[in-house]
């Protein structure tokens, strides 16, 4: 199977590589796609040493537009998972924008599109992302978790 791992940008993305390699291990191609935030916690460098490929970053790569970058990816998923998807994320998509490379993607995708919440557990019960959330589900995004526990922030509760 050809997943598309996105990358949000999260404190969850530290978890993101170990993603990527289960995936692997399990037979698995997998190209991973990075919003700018996600760069903040965690390298392409990391993500492209598990997954043996190169990391999709830019929307306006210069290269990879030449041959319509976001448009290959999209047509080459047959699934797209962002793991972590932040309340940022999953408001874009639920919006309709396109304003980087990820979400691009997921607009762009036949494909099924699965989130994996991550985020501070009052931002997770907040009305506009539960809103989103219902918005997402609507037009079939699987919604996987999120789970409680302790996050980086130091609360406890549902969202990371």
């Amino acid at each position: 199977m050809n997943i598309i791992l996105g990358v949000a940008g999260g404190i969850a993305a530290y978890k993101s590589p170990e993603i990527v390699r289960r995936l692997k291990d399990a037979g698995h191609e997998v190209r991973v796609v990075m919003t700018a935030g996600a760069q903040a916690f965690v390298t392409p460098l990391t993500f492209q040493a598990v997954s043996g490929e190169p990391v999709h970053r830019d929307l306006l790569d210069e290269t990879a537009e030449a041959a319509m970058g976001h448009i290959e990816l999209a047509r080459w998923a047959d699934v797209v998972l962002a793991a972590p998807a932040t309340a940022n994320l999953m408001a874009r998509l639920a919006h309709g924008f396109a304003d980087d490379l990820l979400a691009t993607v997921c607009l762009a995708t036949p494909a099924p599109i699965v989130l994996a919440p991550a985020m501070n557990q009052q931002m997770w019960r907040a009305a506009a992302t539960q809103a989103n959330l219902e918005v997402l589900a609507g037009r079939g995004v699987r919604v996987i978790g999120p789970d409680a526990g302790w996050q980086a922030c130091g609360d406890v509760g549902w969202g990371g």
